[in-house]
C-alpha cells in the first residue's frame, strides 16, 4: 500500500511540474503577442518624473539638476503618439500630447532657476499627465 501512494504522489508531483511549465509557456506566449514599447515610453517617463520630483524633494532644484530630466521627458514626448498609434488619430490624445509638449518646450526655454519654478514645473507635468490618463486609461 506504501508503494502505490509513493506512486501517486511521484506522479502528483510530475503533474505540478509539467502544469507549471505548460503554464510558463502559455504566459510567454501571450506577453510575445503584445507590444512593450507603450508601457516602455510610460515607465521611462515615469522614472524621470520620479527623478525630477525627487530633486525638488531634496531641493536641488538648480537647472543643472532639473534640466536633464525635463530634456528626457520630452524627447519621450515625442514619442507618445507612435507608442499608442490606437490613439494617435484621437484629437484629445493628439491635444493632450501637444500640450505636454509645448509645457516641456517652455521650460527648456526658460529652465527653473529655483524650488518654486522647479516645483510649478512638476505640477504642471502632473496635471498634462493626469489629464491624459483620465481620458485614456482604464
Amino acid at each position: 500500500m506504501a508503494s502505490n501512494a509513493s506512486r501517486y504522489f511521484f506522479l502528483f508531483l510530475i503533474g505540478l511540474l509539467v502544469g507549471a511549465v505548460a503554464t510558463v509557456m502559455a504566459v510567454r506566449a501571450l506577453q510575445a503577442r503584445q507590444d512593450p514599447y507603450p508601457d516602455s515610453v510610460m515607465h521611462v517617463m515615469d522614472k524621470h518624473f520620479g527623478l525630477l520630483n525627487q530633486k525638488v524633494t531634496q531641493s536641488r532644484c538648480a537647472a543643472t539638476d532639473t534640466v536633464p530630466h525635463v530634456r528626457a521627458l520630452r524627447l519621450m514626448a515625442n514619442d507618445l503618439e507612435m507608442a499608442f498609434p490606437g490613439l494617435a488619430d484621437d484629437q484629445r490624445f493628439s491635444g493632450h500630447a501637444s500640450q505636454y509638449r509645448a509645457k516641456l518646450d517652455a521650460v527648456l526655454t526658460a529652465p527653473p532657476t529655483d524650488c518654486a519654478a522647479a516645483t510649478a514645473v512638476v505640477e504642471q507635468a502632473k496635471e498634462s499627465c493626469q489629464g491624459c490618463h483620465q481620458d485614456f486609461r482604464g
